[in-house]
């Protein structure tokens, strides 16, 4: 039997009793104790063993979860680390060889090595198989480097960034979707340029990314060569269950402000605001029931195309409750505390002041796939409508008009 059919919550639980007596909490510091979850195989529980996890039922991890939380242990950092746990770790664990998988996922999980994520450029974004950055393997050399050159765009934390997954063009002469492979790019080689976008709240989190004769060797190509499109959809649709189907505890995320700003306080109440603000809570709270629901279906680690209709879900909300947190705030809520460029380190869809997350969810509707690409994916792929008219589909990229 293996170990999936034959560990239990119990189990579970007794190991997690096991590695909090081995390593108390308060005793231990934050390293060391991240380090021994993952060689416990307490990382990812759905993982193989040796690689942090014991192959046992993806929804074991919350019994993980809330006996190290009511302990007090320290967890790896979400916001930092988020495009490496949510995105990079499945496609390796997906596409990858036994040496890249033990090579990159430790660190990964540990928060050793950020993570960023080089897909989109100033002429593919929503059409992300439109992507022109090429990639050429040096003639007659076996198993030799590919040199990269190109433009990445609205890269989150690549200035932060050790690591990237990048998708480039490798076949030119085969039509868009066909002609993709996918790399482990190390944002240290030479030829690798960040340059800050600032946004719209004033920081810097996204970057443009300038590929200037980057040598990858193929040993760091994922998935097979061409391959590429395939497994950039592992990491897109990851990437989707991980904004829109994030855990959170009841009256989590972006609705926990407003409420607690509705309850403090009183002078600031209408009957109009209530009604709304009832509404969302109760949106909020079946987005986040939904979303724990989606997790536990992906028993197999591959999720599908619900994970779009739950980043849809999460854009939505999360625009809708920040505006009624800035109305509820009145003139306080536009306060602003600082306008100074910044440059931070993860991502944070609630953090700051009201005007703060008003502003930064505006770009929810944009990262990780328009809001209008979900739902074109929701419409062919959940509802089984007909798909959109693509007329080039069938044509070589390197005829496609640019």
């Amino acid at each position: 039997m293996t170990a999936q059919n034959t560990l239990d919550a119990q189990d579970l639980r007794h190991r997690t009793k096991e590695l909090l007596v081995a390593h108390p909490p308060a005793r231990t510091d934050r390293a060391t104790f991240l380090q021994a979850r993952f060689d416990a195989g307490l990382a990812w529980v759905h993982y193989p063993r040796g690689l942090g996890g014991l192959g046992a039922p993806r929804s074991l991890q919350r019994v993980v979860d809330a006996e190290l939380e009511a302990a007090g242990a320290p967890d790896n950092d979400p916001r930092r680390i988020g495009i490496g746990l949510g995105m990079a770790a499945p496609t390796i664990l997906a596409y990858g060889t036994e040496e890249q998988k033990r090579r990159f996922l430790r660190p990964l999980w540990l928060g050793e090595e950020v993570w960023c994520q080089l897909f989109s450029e100033p002429g593919a974004g929503s059409d992300l198989a439109a992507l022109g950055t090429r990639a050429v393997l040096e003639a007659d050399v076996c198993g030799g480097d590919w040199i990269v050159d190109g433009q990445k765009v609205w890269t989150s934390g690549a200035h932060a960034a050790q690591w990237a997954i990048l998708v480039a063009r490798t076949h030119p002469e085969l039509p868009k979707h066909q002609g993709i492979t996918y790399f482990l790019c190390d944002m240290s080689d030479p030829g690798v340029e960040v340059r800050p976008l600032r946004q719209i709240t004033g920081e810097a989190e996204f970057n443009e990314v300038f590929l200037t004769g980057v040598r990858i060797p193929d040993a760091h190509r994922l998935g097979e060569v061409g391959q590429g499109w395939q497994v950039a959809r592992t990491t897109l649709m990851n990437e989707r269950v991980s904004i829109g189907g994030a855990r959170l505890p009841r009256e989590g995320g972006m609705i926990a402000s407003v409420a607690r700003t509705w309850r403090e306080r009183p002078d600031l109440r209408s009957h109009d605001l209530h009604q709304r603000l009832l509404t969302l809570w109760v949106e909020a709270e079946v987005a986040r029931l939904t979303a724990e629901r989606l997790r536990q279906q992906l028993a197999a680690g591959q999720p599908g195309p619900e994970g779009s209709g739950m980043k849809l879900t999460f854009a939505r909300l999360n625009q809708e409750i920040s505006g009624l947190e800035l109305e509820l705030c009145a003139q306080e809520g536009l306060f602003y505390e600082d306008w100074t460029m910044r440059r931070p380190e993860g991502v944070d869809f609630t953090g700051r002041d009201p005007a703060y997350r008003y502003l930064r969810a505006k770009g929810n509707s944009i990262e990780g796939g328009t809001s209008e690409i979900l739902l074109n994916i929701v419409a062919e792929r959940v509802l089984g409508l007909p798909s959109e008219p693509r007329e080039d589909k069938d044509v070589p990229w390197k005829d496609l008009a640019r």
